[in-house]
């Protein structure tokens, strides 16, 4: 008997040192997320550009498409896939300048973007766009290896690791989506303004440049 006690003592003690993220780490992500998701980005500029000339109900591709795909990289980068960039360094610096690219490219659809009267002449960011270009953008990117490398507790077993960064993986669905649909709401609230030209522009121009300005992330 004395034996079992020692052995259940000992599997006790293993369990213990193998339990993944307590709940004040859970709840320092989630306001790392938090802070990260409701900030200003690319994202967040979509949206807010989308909702004010498309609406909400056709922004919701987008939204979700952030919402699944962000969360779906941070999980790869925890899993291992940061080590591919190790291996290979020329691809991370090939994703750059594709996501540069593809920046540049939404802020010239944002200046040429219609009014929110003849949006039907326009078409809004799909859900494959918004769930690709996760890959392509920069603050995701950061936002995601930061939270990989301060959160995750190391030397965990396989299990509890996984269980870890699934429960990471959660939250970030939890606080991204809402965070899309403040940023959507903001711009559905403006759209009124929107429909004078000249305020449009002014608009556009806004955001453009907030895009183009995110690119220099990139070679920072």
């Amino acid at each position: 008997m004395a034996c079992n006690a020692r052995r259940r003592m000992a599997s006790t003690r293993v369990l213990w040192q193998t339990t993944p993220a307590l709940p004040e780490q859970l709840l320092a992500f989630s306001l790392f997320s938090l802070a990260g998701a409701i900030t200003p980005g690319p994202n967040n500029t979509i949206s807010t550009l989308s909702g004010a000339t498309f609406g909400f109900r056709r922004t919701m591709p987008q939204m979700v498409g952030v919402s699944i795909g962000y969360p779906l990289m941070l999980a790869a980068l925890g899993l291992g896939l940061g080590e591919v960039f190790k291996v290979a360094p020329w691809l991370h610096g090939a994703m750059r300048y594709v996501g540069a690219a593809f920046l540049l490219y939404l802020a010239w659809k944002l200046v040429r973007a219609n009014a929110p009267e003849s949006a039907g002449s326009a078409r809004p960011v799909g859900f494959f766009e918004a769930f690709f270009f996760q890959w392509l953008n920069p603050k995701a990117w950061s936002i995601a290896l930061g939270a990989i490398a301060a959160f995750t507790t190391p030397g965990l077993s396989t299990h509890a690791f996984l269980w870890e960064v699934a429960t990471f993986t959660l939250i970030s669905v939890v606080v991204t989506f809402p965070s899309l649909v403040l940023w959507c709401l903001f711009g559905v609230a403006i759209s009124a303004m929107l429909k004078d030209e000249r305020k449009r522009r002014i608009f556009n121009y806004s955001l453009a440049v907030i895009l183009v300005l995110s690119i220099a992330v990139l070679f920072i």
